[in-house]
């Protein structure tokens, strides 16, 4: 995600690190999973569910548990298709993610991602 960000121009740190926080906090990453869910093949849509279903050892403080079960099924797939190597197909879901967080985004900062 700070790579994508990078690419989009210079800017300062604080403000490059506010922005990736807002593209990976469980709201963010909860509200990308509808989008994912619809668009992945069955063995993707497997390890979406099992990274969703694995049990948290605390709950998340900034989030609510079912965003923090969502977004954890979302990085599970980023992950699994990193580990594979399928660099493509890994950067056609990040682009929707970014869509969809894009639009998350109109919204206040407090509202998408409480900090």
């Amino acid at each position: 995600m700070r790579e994508r960000l990078l690419l989009t121009g210079a800017q300062p740190v604080q403000q490059l690190h506010a922005q990736a926080v807002r593209y990976v906090c469980a709201q963010a990453q909860s509200a990308a999973y509808d989008t994912l869910e619809g668009e992945l093949s069955e063995e993707e849509a497997q390890i979406l569910r099992r990274g969703r279903n694995a049990s948290a050892i605390r709950t998340p403080k900034s989030s609510s548990m079912m965003d923090y079960r969502r977004s954890t099924g979302v990085e599970a797939l980023l992950g699994y298709l990193y580990l594979k190597g399928e660099d493509e197909r890994l950067a056609e879901l990040v682009e929707k993610i970014f869509t969809v967080i894009e639009r998350e985004k109109k919204q206040p900062e407090e509202e998408v991602c409480a900090q």
